[in-house]
């Protein structure tokens, strides 16, 4: 497992903060590597070809609903850290994540936010001052914005800056992580709900679901057994590779896209385990999942092959390597139908082969 100065994995669902520290590692890595940009990988596809077909990209666009919704409040409502939260206004919003601001950006209230995480790379986003790092919010910054509401994470923090905006009289309200693809309504609703837009969030909620059932008729008719999948977290700059368990959040993804999720099929309960040749042998992986910038980290496809154990896999022999921008893969948010459009074009080619 990695030494505390490593970044660090995705939390396990089970304390709530997978979507948070994904997040927070994006941050890292934007800064690092110049930011927002949501290519993929360019140097295998999925179908093992090795000629350096690009993967399917998330567009870095948002679709907002039109027309914008008129926000009904005030809005009480109950903030995941069991506060009840009176909103009474909503005309400057501070989302304190990426994945929030998506929600409310394409909720059609992008206009009302004035401020962004850094990991809120998406395009509408760009030119709003960053107020939160890694979620390492200054209360400072966040007030001298003039906040009316404050929409954060569950580790949303450090807990006295928190309660510095809280006792400035700002709405703080906590939301939920989504714990698998079921939860991707729930996520859009509690905000929407906040906002005074419920609404809108039924409308946003029904699209995106439609949209992710019109990918899922598109995946091809398989004979035979399906795909098993390792989702692999990399982070080659600190020597983190772990293989994603039962609790890693991708299982109900991959099942979505027709795949077994091969880390936690071979027993794996926890979140993620350090990576070991015996680990990999018995997940078996016909096919691997990994975030763009964690295979960038190890040099790509070739480095990832490098990693004992990987090149003796099923997935180390063709090079079947599927990857997805590391802000989109676990969001569950608005842009889920096209994460999993792009782990199914890319797992059995757009041609259905």
């Amino acid at each position: 497992m990695p030494t505390p100065a490593a970044p660090a994995p995705p939390a396990t669902r089970r304390t709530g903060a997978l979507i948070c520290v994904l997040v927070a590692v994006l941050a890292l890595f934007a800064t690092a590597c110049g930011g927002g940009s949501t290519k993929t990988n360019t140097g295998t596809d999925a179908t093992g070809s090795g000629g350096g077909a690009k993967a399917a990209a998330t567009s870095n666009r948002l679709e907002p609903l039109t027309p914008s919704p008129k926000p009904q409040l005030p809005a009480t409502v109950t903030s995941a850290d069991g506060k009840k939260v009176t909103v009474q206004r909503a005309d400057r919003i501070v989302p304190l994540s990426g994945s929030l601001s998506e929600i409310a950006f394409t909720l059609g209230l992008g206009k009302r936010v004035v401020a962004r995480d850094i990991t809120a790379t998406f395009d509408q986003a760009k030119k709003l001052p960053v107020v939160t790092r890694n979620h390492d919010v200054s209360a400072e910054n966040v007030l001298s914005l003039g906040p009316d509401l404050v929409l954060a994470e569950t580790t949303s923090g450090p807990a006295e800056a928190m309660q510095q905006i809280r006792d400035a009289g700002v709405p703080v309200v906590v939301i939920d992580p989504a714990k698998g693809l079921d939860d991707v309504g729930t996520r859009i609703k509690a905000v929407a709900k906040t906002l005074g837009v419920p609404p809108a969030g039924r409308e946003l909620t029904q699209r995106s679901q439609d949209r992710i059932a019109a990918v899922q008729k598109d995946i091809p008719a398989r004979h035979g057994d399906k795909p098993r999948v390792a989702f692999l977290y990399l982070r080659g700059s600190a020597s983190v590779y772990l293989i994603g368990g039962k609790e890693s959040g991708a299982t109900s993804l991959l099942q979505a896209a027709g795949a077994v999720d091969a880390g936690a099929d071979s027993g794996l309960e926890k979140d993620f385990t350090a990576i070991t040749s015996e680990a990999l042998a018995k997940a078996a992986p016909d096919a691997i999942l990994v975030m763009t910038k964690g295979l960038d980290s190890v040099g790509g496809t070739d480095g990832l092959v490098k990693i004992p154990g990987v090149a003796e896999t099923p997935a180390g022999v063709d090079r079947r390597v599927v990857s997805v921008d590391d802000g989109v893969l676990l969001n569950y948010g608005p842009r889920t139908d096209q994460v999993l459009r792009s782990i199914v074009d890319q797992l059995y080619g757009k041609d259905g082969a």
